[in-house]
């Protein structure tokens, strides 16, 4: 009795870990990508680009401060989903674990990018060599690499979102809808990723993905973020490992 209130417990922090972690990555992502990234990155336009970055040294630190901390918050989730869903199959919880472990490192290599278009844009000594133009031009490559490099991340995500969610349909303590929606995230993200990565001519057809799967991509794993934090591990385990 003792030991299974025990690992109830142990889950329950499992799940408050996922749960405030998500919440805090929902917040980064909303302000890094979609406030500062969207308002500072002019696509094709690399003058105002270039000028908009030098005028706003701090907000662009703010954002690469913002990918930092999803990076970290990756790293908790990846352990703690690895912790709350081993019950219901250890070996695929931790091949979850580790797909979003190895999209964190991806991650990691695309925050290296704006890091050097942060370093561009401070017009150092070192720069001196090279044209306005040149600079500029350099600027969009590595803004162009981190889309890049984070768009072939997100494909690996997908997979993790596959087996977590097929996890979660699994589970008989975790509510299906969550397990479809994360399914549902899943498929759109490989497919608007892999699309991106390989067939970015097709950029219409893109856009209509980002349409069909914007609300499973949202609401999945956020959603599964707010239900973890209020409800997660709160009752004894029913599943048995496998």
């Amino acid at each position: 009795m003792a030991a299974s209130v025990k690992q109830t417990s142990y889950h329950r922090k499992s799940a408050l870990t996922a749960g405030i972690s998500l919440i805090i990555m929902a917040l980064a992502a909303f302000f890094s990508y979609g406030l500062v990234h969207g308002s500072l990155v002019v696509q094709g336009d690399a003058g105002t680009t270039f000028n908009n970055l030098v005028s706003s040294t701090h907000l662009f630190q703010a954002e690469i401060f913002g990918w930092i901390i999803i990076a970290i918050t990756d790293i908790l989730v990846a352990w703690a989903f690895y912790v709350f869903l081993q019950s219901v199959n250890k070996s695929l919880s931790l091949l979850g674990a580790w797909l979003r472990l190895i999209y964190t490192a991806i991650l990691g290599m695309a925050i290296l990018c704006l890091i050097i278009v942060m370093l561009l844009s401070r017009q150092a000594n070192y720069l001196s060599s090279f044209t306005i133009e040149q600079t500029q031009a350099l600027m969009m490559l590595f803004l162009d690499a981190f889309e890049s490099i984070w768009s072939i991340g997100l494909i690996i995500f997908g997979g993790h979102l596959m087996v977590v969610g097929y996890l979660a349909c699994k589970s008989d303590r975790i509510p299906k809808v969550f397990g479809v929606l994360l399914l549902l995230a899943a498929i759109g993200y490989m497919a608007i990723h892999l699309s991106k990565s390989f067939l970015p001519q097709y950029d219409e057809a893109i856009s209509i993905l980002n349409l069909i799967f914007t609300v499973p991509m949202i609401a999945g794993e956020l959603g599964f973020g707010i239900w973890l934090l209020f409800r997660g591990g709160m009752k004894p385990l029913l599943d048995s490992a496998q």
